[in-house]
């Protein structure tokens, strides 16, 4: 017996995809429903609309502060006190020629100048015959140092130590001047080195052929943590 339908005709095959462009579609309607967005209607009543409301501005006053009025301040009323000399009083009169002749020569007047004495200063020296020395010796020096120094935190935290060489000036009269640092290391101990020479007791002065002279010395400042 032959078939009437054409295998062309047979809708089995395609049953799978029908199924599917359903599917889609039922999707579709759903997600649709779902976005649909309703609103509740209301009435406003027109007359709501006409309505304005007036909010009425708050004057605020403006007040003026008045300036105080600056005092007069009193002054002391000064009052001069006249001498009265009596007329027998004899007063010395001095003439005065105002009437001077053209051809009367007047000398210019010179001021008398003043010469300033220049202050020399004594010949600072470097070696002499008899060199100045600390009272009492370079070991009492070496005490007066170990005594009066104190060693400066700075320095004491940074480990800082060495020497500090300070120059100076011991005047004739054994007095230490001119005191300032050739050498230092940092962390104060420069200042302190100037500052505890500074504090020196008088020195016995240099001397050169007998005499009392101005002598440069230098001095090492010896800084050392114990």
């Amino acid at each position: 017996m032959e078939e009437k339908k054409s295998p062309k005709a047979n809708l089995e095959n395609k049953k799978l995809m029908f199924m599917q462009i359903g599917l889609i579609i039922s999707l579709i309607i759903a997600w649709l429903a779902f976005e649909h967005k309703s609103y509740d209607k209301r009435e406003i009543d027109p007359s709501l609309l006409r309505q304005t409301e007036v909010v009425e501005e708050e004057m605020v006053e403006i007040t003026k502060q008045e300036e105080p009025k600056p005092q007069p301040v009193e002054v002391p009323k000064q009052t001069t006190q006249l001498e009265i000399v009596e007329d027998d009083v004899e007063v010395e009169d001095i003439e005065i020629n105002a009437e001077i002749d053209q051809a009367e020569v007047v000398e210019d007047y010179t001021p008398v100048e003043v010469q300033e004495e220049e202050v020399v200063e004594a010949e600072v020296f470097t070696i002499v015959e008899e060199m100045p020395s600390y009272p009492g010796g370079d070991q009492k020096m070496y005490e007066y140092l170990g005594k009066n120094i104190k060693y400066p935190q700075i320095a004491r935290e940074s480990s800082i130590q060495g020497r500090v060489f300070v120059n100076f000036v011991v005047e004739p009269d054994g007095s230490v001047s001119n005191v300032k640092v050739l050498r230092g290391i940092g962390g104060g101990c420069d200042e302190e080195a100037v500052r505890v020479v500074k504090s020196m007791p008088k020195w016995k002065a240099g001397k050169q052929r007998g005499k009392a002279v101005r002598v440069s010395y230098t001095l090492p400042v010896v800084f050392k943590l114990q």
